[in-house]
């Protein structure tokens, strides 16, 4: 396994992101693609929003009905292992500490055509006590600017502010709430162009967003998982749809590296997968982030 770099923590802590690139093998992106098929034909188990697919339907059909699916590592013993993958665990353990969990789980498949997510923050959609969490994006594709990468905003991070949310009607995005009034422009922004396997960590209040997949075809797919110190109280609602019961210690947790001090709580399992609503689906709010 390659070392990472020495500056890998401090360039995290500066720009509030960090590329590792050929984090995952050829073999490790084929068998997640396949899992990613597996899971949008209906032969995984059951997803709210999923409609199983008939034997005969064209995989390309299967794929293009959806733009991402939360909680996959719920029915995925593949994707619950990727959870605590080597390398990913190698990076979150300098950026954030030796006790490490993760709480969800999306992935994405936005094929040529879908949407984005406006400018936001994932602490809004995962409040941390500490200000710990991270995500980990998972390049199951190149991402490009033609087929929506994430575009970042370096250095958004360090004010520590959340910024106020809104509705909006910009067809570019998907129905999720964009942050305003943030002292940045579009004009701040960088692309985040990186070829398949590699892994984009970044901070939870930087600000991020994704433009429309505008190639010709394929697919610009993704599983990114967030995760933040075992250390920490999580603060967090039931990230599934219907009913949100508030929790004081959000226990729907995956232990992915060093020790759990709250593991005598035990954990729990409130949130099940479902498919996140596009416009073309109707528009309805969502409670997690891309």
């Amino acid at each position: 396994m390659p070392t990472l770099p020495a500056n890998c923590a401090s360039f995290f802590a500066h720009h509030g992101y960090y590329v590792l690139p050929e984090a995952l093998s050829s073999g490790e992106l084929r068998e997640l693609h396949a899992e990613t098929l597996r899971i949008c034909r209906g032969d995984a188990g059951d997803v709210q929003g999923v409609t199983p697919a008939a034997p005969d339907e064209p995989d390309d059909a299967v794929l293009r009905r959806y733009i991402c699916i939360h909680m996959a590592h719920k029915i995925s013993p593949l994707m619950h292992r990727y959870l605590a993958h080597p390398r990913i665990v190698e990076v979150l353990t300098q950026v954030i500490g030796p006790n490490v969990k993760c709480m969800q789980s999306m992935l994405f498949i936005k094929a040529s055509g879908k949407p984005g997510q406006a400018w936001h923050q994932d602490e809004d959609f995962i409040p941390t006590r500490d200000r710990s969490l991270t995500g980990a994006w998972i390049a199951l594709d190149d991402a490009t600017v033609e087929n929506g990468c994430l575009w970042v905003i370096p250095g958004s991070h360090k004010p520590g502010i959340l910024w106020d949310m809104r509705q909006h009607d910009d067809a570019r995005f998907d129905c999720t709430d964009e942050s305003f009034g943030f002292p940045y422009n579009d004009d701040d922004a960088i692309p985040v162009e990186v070829k398949a396997g590699s892994i984009v960590f970044f901070n939870g209040y930087l600000l991020h967003r994704s433009l429309p997949n505008r190639a010709s075809g394929g697919y610009r797919r993704a599983f990114v998982n967030h995760y933040m110190s075992a250390e920490s109280f999580l603060p967090w609602h039931n990230p599934g749809p219907g009913e949100w019961v508030s929790r004081s210690d959000y226990r729907d947790i995956v232990l992915v590296a060093g020790r759990d001090p709250y593991a005598y709580k035990g954990t729990t399992n409130l949130a099940q997968p479902h498919v996140r609503r596009d416009r073309e689906g109707g528009c309805k709010p969502v409670q997690d982030d891309s």
